[in-house]
């Protein structure tokens, strides 16, 4: 697909005719080349750009370039740097070079790369990209390059631009910049021909990005030069090459005019030791302490023991008037923080535990505060949304219902339902916050069918104790009433000793339903899915007194 550029063809980076030649890097002169000057002027681009409209930055007066006097130039020049930047005007992958740079967007979509690039290398580079999972903007991932005579492809995602956001922007785009010299480096590669990684329907600005590009790669190559070859920039379009004329010599100074001339012409902002935009606001800024003249005692000090020391210095008072007590209301003192939940952990683990010996299972430990529950149930929310429960879902142990007699939403739980024996607890506290989350933003009921229940096993009160901290202090004040369906004795005696145990609040809002109709009351009967066997539960329990079921549509009506 590609042939080899013939030895005549003139030096200044210009692709041949067919555009598919491939260039090596010794056909492309060097930045620090002193013919290469020449080849730059502006008459050697499309002559119906207007070269009026960019000024040269090296075309300085006199007054300019005593400006800079005085001044340590932020960009001295290094010719072992420049020896490594190249300018071409033609498209990346043309070149012979160890990686070219593919800017795309977040899917790595053939649509939304760079032109061209596709269409040379092949198909097998979009399939490579459909099995990477996409890339985030400002990151990069790296493929083989197949057609092209480069050797690999690294993929970076530009920022979108908007004025609001220009410093936010500014850095995820050198981040991408920096990300791609990283890679090449990590793969043990030299050379990497960079084109421009804005694009216009990302909205940014041209020069700006430019500056950006230019000064991070000079920021990058002041640190690792040693194992990088070379950095061809590659320009696409008149205007772009005319940029990067204006700009190179400000941030790679080829002599100590270049040098002189670009500390008068450089932005103000060049960033900080990556080329990143340095922020003042959000600096860390670490004062010392002020003085303060302790008066010294009359007796002359007596050396303390070794061991000593630290205590002496960590009882220091006088500190303690210098603490900011804003800062401090709003978080608590580490050791203090540590000491109260060794205390609590002590507590719980001290003395008789008479539940647990009861078989009622933990319900040691004091309640937790309403931080604490916070912590816990957001920590619990976000991991039950990163994982897929979906076998959880199945078991129908709990779903969600429609809304009661007043309006309220209902949630549904099956005990029958309930095999503990095959049931992963952990996963399925996961699953209850993760459904709960919705309904306990605003007064909801609970629906629960104790039918059949009696003959699965439960989880004991110190479970029961566990899931409630979780699920939070929302979930208690918003909860309206639990319908429990087909009581029986031992469900009483437990919800009793949750009421003594648990939480006095919540388990005194338990409603006993003895009859499928009784519940209708409360909770409409379109409102609710309910399993076969709880209706043929209440048909053996209530002896079929009172009500006929349809088996087939599973309506209730009173006998006549």
């Amino acid at each position: 697909m590609y042939r080899p550029v013939a030895t005549a063809t003139p030096r200044g980076g210009l692709p041949s005719d067919s555009g598919d030649s491939v260039v090596t890097l010794d056909q492309v002169p060097r930045w620090s080349d002193a013919e290469h000057r020449l080849s730059l002027d502006y008459e050697s681009e499309d002559p119906s750009f207007s070269n009026s409209y960019f000024a040269d930055p090296l075309a300085s007066s006199s007054g300019a370039e005593s400006s800079g006097n005085g001044m340590v130039s932020r960009f001295p020049v290094d010719h072992e740097i420049n020896s490594k930047i190249y300018l071409w005007r033609g498209n990346p992958w043309n070149l012979e070079v160890d990686t070219v740079v593919n800017s795309t967007n977040e899917n790595l979509d053939e649509a939304h790369s760079s032109p061209g690039l596709h269409a040379a290398a092949g198909p097998g580079l979009a399939e490579e990209c459909a099995t990477l999972g996409g890339c985030r903007t400002g990151m990069a991932k790296v493929t083989n390059a197949y057609d092209l005579p480069a050797r690999r492809v690294i993929h970076t995602v530009g920022p979108k631009y908007a004025v609001k956001y220009h410093t936010a922007a500014e850095n995820a785009l050198s981040h991408c910049y920096r990300s791609c010299l990283e890679l090449l480096i990590e793969n043990g590669l030299k050379s990497i021909a960079m084109g421009c990684i804005y694009t216009e329907a990302k909205n940014y600005p041209r020069e700006p990005a430019a500056h950006v590009a230019i000064r991070t790669v000079r920021r990058f190559l002041e640190k690792q030069k040693d194992k990088i070859s070379a950095v061809v920039f590659c320009t696409t379009t008149a205007s772009d090459t005319e940029i990067y004329k204006r700009l190179l010599p400000l941030y790679f100074p080829r002599d100590k005019h270049e040098e002189e001339v670009a500390i008068s012409k450089l932005p103000a902002d060049v960033g900080d030791e990556n080329g990143e935009t340095i922020i003042d606001e959000r600096k860390i800024r670490i004062k010392p302490l002020p003085k303060k003249n302790i008066p010294k005692p009359p007796k002359a000090p007596v050396e303390p023991p070794v061991s000593d020391v630290g205590l002496i210095r960590r009882n220091s008072s006088y500190l303690d008037s210098y603490l900011d007590p804003a800062f401090m209301s709003l978080i608590k003192d580490p050791d203090q923080r540590r000491k109260e939940q060794w205390e609590k952990t002590a507590q719980a683990q001290s003395g008789w535990n008479c539940a647990k010996m009861l078989g009622f299972g933990d319900l040691g430990g004091p309640p937790l505060s309403a931080a604490e529950e916070y912590s816990l149930h957001s920590r619990y929310l976000a991991k039950a949304n990163s994982l897929n429960l979906s076998e959880i879902a199945e078991m129908k142990i709990v779903y969600r219902g429609g809304v009661d007699s007043e309006g309220r939403p209902v949630m549904v739980v099956v005990g029958a339902h309930f095999l503990l024996r095959c049931l992963d607890l952990e996963r399925f506290v996961l699953y209850v916050v993760k459904e709960f989350e919705p309904l306990i933003q605003k007064p909801y009921s609970i629906v629960y069918f104790h039918s059949a229940a009696s003959l699965q096993l439960q989880p004991d009160l110190g479970w029961m104790r566990r899931l409630q901290q979780v699920l939070g202090r929302k979930h208690q004040r918003n909860l309206h009433a639990i319908y429990v369906l087909h009581p029986t004795f031992h469900l009483k005696a437990t919800i009793f000793t949750l009421q003594l145990l648990v939480d006095n609040v919540v388990w005194k809002k338990v409603v006993y339903v003895d009859r499928l109709l009784q519940l209708f009351r409360y909770v409409p009967r379109e409102q609710l899915t309910i399993p076969d066997f709880v209706f043929q539960h209440d048909l053996e329990v209530n002896g079929g007194k009172g009500l006929i079921v349809d088996p087939r549509t599973k309506y209730v009506y009173q006998r006549p």
